[in-house]
């Protein structure tokens, strides 16, 4: 968790410590916005989805993420967001190593040389997430697909995938999971699962997944501390698959043979290494 400050609830004036939650960037490290105990306070009294969200700098690799902003309930029942103080890191000096800079063009001292050296050919560009090698037979037998006709067919279908990959004790939760950051009404469409290591969405329905889906599970997963997986019979918004190979979420199309796909490199990895 980060640093705590102390905050002063605009409606019934009783005094609470708010901490903001830290969440870890792409690059491994830890990031958290920067609170101030003299800044603003406001009672939230209406939702919008952009205003859940606040740009942090990560100190370590300089990369710009969105994450939740920090808010508290007050006892009295009101909601108190506290204004973030604008990013104060400093941006790294060129030529400085970020996490991810190679390849061609990456400044490094062996490259600086008194005499002009020829061209290179261009490295090939690697994929921004690469599947972890398979190094030894997977213990677990084929998975038996079963057709999938109805919605709730593709739940029992991801439900039995889910225990196939090793996860125990996978039920349905009844209803489509929530945001987790205490939006009324804000749900993803289809079913939840659960395990004890695992958060699961079905989505049978024929639209692609949504950005705001996957993230919505993602902070699902993040809030309970265990391993988030999507399946989507439509597949998924471009930019929802991108910020799930960012986010490192499991993504999966139920083909209609019953037989769920990855569709992106997290996804192969959980088929790869198992739960």
């Amino acid at each position: 968790m980060g640093e705590g400050v102390s905050v002063c609830c605009p409606s019934c004036g009783s005094r609470h410590t708010l901490t903001a939650s830290v969440y870890p960037c792409v690059c491994g490290a830890g990031v958290a916005p920067a609170l101030s105990g003299d800044a603003r306070v406001e009672a939230v009294t209406r939702r919008a989805w952009a205003d859940e969200w606040v740009t942090v700098r990560c100190a370590a690799c300089a990369r710009e993420g969105q994450w939740p902003r920090p808010e508290l309930g007050c006892p009295c029942g009101a909601m108190l967001r506290i204004a973030v103080e604008p990013d104060t890191a400093e941006p790294l000096p060129p030529g400085s190593f970020v996490p991810g800079s190679f390849g061609p063009g990456a400044v490094t001292a062996e490259s600086v040389t008194a005499e002009p050296v020829a061209a290179e050919e261009p490295a090939p560009e690697l994929p921004s997430h690469i599947p972890l090698p398979r190094t030894a037979a997977s213990p677990r037998p084929g998975f038996r697909p079963v057709t999938i006709r109805t919605a709730r067919d593709a739940v029992s279908t991801a439900a039995l995938y889910l225990r196939w990959l090793g996860f125990k004790s996978v039920v349905e939760s009844g209803e489509p999971l929530e945001t987790g950051i205490r939006t009324p009404g804000a749900r993803t469409p289809g079913v939840g699962l659960r395990g004890p290591d695992v958060i699961a969405q079905v989505d049978p329905t024929t639209g692609p997944a949504s950005l705001r889906s996957v993230e919505c599970l993602w902070l699902n997963g993040m809030n309970a501390s265990t391993t988030s997986v999507y399946f989507s019979l439509a597949g998924y918004a471009d930019d929802a698959r991108a910020r799930a190979d960012d986010l490192g979420l499991p993504l999966f199309v139920l083909d209609l043979t019953g037989a769920p796909q990855p569709v992106n490199g997290p996804a192969e990895e959980l088929i790869s290494s198992g739960a």
